[in-house]
């Protein structure tokens, strides 16, 4: 994948000084030392580690943005947390794992956050073992491997969604429960050879076989600009009603989609969540005709009844003023915020400190929570996952993603 797809990196740009230097980004306010009088304000630091620049900063400069402005809104609206003020502190991991792993040590190091944002499934893996032994932090990142929503290995690790296989089994039982006749629809199953696009295949297997939808083809390709025309055969042979994506951002699915139906080919194109961006689908041009896909959250242009949604647009609104559009990623990063805070919240009200154990019950503790409608249905994070979303739909007159079904929530 190549940023010049999107070139929302330019995004950067838009980042006004002051929420550089309050992130830790400015060469003078990350080499600042947490000095005394600082720790006596009682401030909690929520850290992060974005990538910001690299491959992959179409999405965390959404990312940083969200979950600072977040802290921003909250100390503005809400005295911070528990009568205590946030204060984020990020800086670039450039998606690179030694760099992502240098800011984690840095900023723990520094002013030991109580919570942090990592950048990847990988750098959430690295991290898991050191996170466990100091017990102390409770961490998110962009990643919903399904193998990272895991209280007992993982216990101090969440995600602000829910897992790739739980994306793929609310994708099947949308076609499960939309099918029509005495033959269940033929699924295909097309996804990147990574660890990312391989992470939900088997879930996806056995949800189909448990609903008797057939599981007509598989493909796995490398992700990015690559030459489908033998796979698109494959498909027209196999002749699926749906073709499952997974694994990619852009590339190869406009071209897999052109190419199916130059083939005469009568079948839906799914996505899950990071291709499901109106900037991506947008990029996707006469390819998006017919897209659906699944979403764990509303899209920022989806207010009403969703007060949190507005609070969100206002204040995006006022502090970036040339923010058009909030793309998903600013989104997440805002739930992630508002996950942190009721998580420390709870355990500062209960009157206990913040460590590890304190905030992993306080997560397992959040049920039937009530996210303003960033996401459909009220929230529990008990399995360190929101387990629910909902599929949209690609409309071609207006330009928008819009919902085609209801919210449904995996098992």
């Amino acid at each position: 994948m190549s940023t010049s797809e999107f070139d929302l990196s330019r995004g950067l740009d838009r980042l006004n000084r002051r929420h550089l230097l309050g992130a830790g980004l400015g060469a003078a306010a990350s080499a600042l030392p947490l000095t005394a009088a600082l720790a006596q304000t009682g401030e909690l630091v929520v850290g992060a580690a974005p990538p910001i620049t690299g491959v992959f900063a179409f999405a965390g400069v959404g990312l940083h943005q969200g979950l600072g402005d977040y802290c921003d809104w909250r100390n503005q609206a809400k005295g911070g947390v528990a009568g205590r003020k946030l204060r984020y502190v990020g800086e670039d991991s450039g998606y690179k794992m030694d760099q992502a792993m240098a800011v984690f040590k840095k900023i723990m190091g520094a002013h030991k956050p109580p919570v942090f944002y990592g950048d990847s499934t990988a750098w959430a893996k690295a991290a898991a073992k050191e996170v466990s032994q100091l017990g102390s932090t409770l961490t998110c990142s962009p990643s919903f491997s399904s193998d990272l929503a895991d209280p007992k290995n993982v216990p101090y690790y969440f995600m602000a969604g829910p897992t790739y296989t739980a994306m793929g089994e609310i994708l099947l039982e949308y076609i499960n429960r939309t099918s029509r006749g005495a033959s269940k629809p033929a699924v295909a199953v097309v996804y990147s050879d990574t660890e990312f696009g391989r992470d939900p295949i088997p879930g996806i297997k056995a949800k189909a076989q448990a609903l008797g939808i057939p599981i007509v083809q598989e493909i796995v390709t490398k992700p990015g600009a690559v030459d489908v025309s033998a796979e698109v055969s494959k498909l027209r042979r196999a002749k699926p009603d749906y073709v499952i994506f997974h694994g990619y951002v852009l590339a190869p699915i406009p071209e897999f989609i052109k190419q199916m139906r130059e083939a005469g080919m009568n079948t839906t194109p799914m996505g899950t969540i990071w291709s499901m961006d109106k900037t991506t689908v947008d990029a996707m041009g006469a390819a998006a005709q017919g897209w659906m896909g699944v979403m764990p959250y509303r899209y920022s242009y989806d207010t009403q009844g969703a007060p949190t949604m507005q609070v969100m647009k206002d204040y995006a609104a006022k502090a970036r003023p040339d923010l058009k559009y909030i793309p998903i990623f600013y989104t997440s990063g805002w739930l992630v915020g508002m996950i942190f805070s009721e998580v420390m919240e709870r355990v500062l009200k209960a009157g206990k400190p913040l460590n590890g154990p304190n905030m992993k019950a306080a997560l397992e503790s959040i049920d039937n929570w009530d996210t303003g409608g960033v996401t459909g249905l009220l929230a529990s994070l008990k399995g360190h996952q929101i387990a629910s979303g909902r599929i949209y739909a690609y409309n071609a007159e207006t330009k928008l993603m819009e919902p085609a079904s209801a919210w449904i929530k995996t098992a």
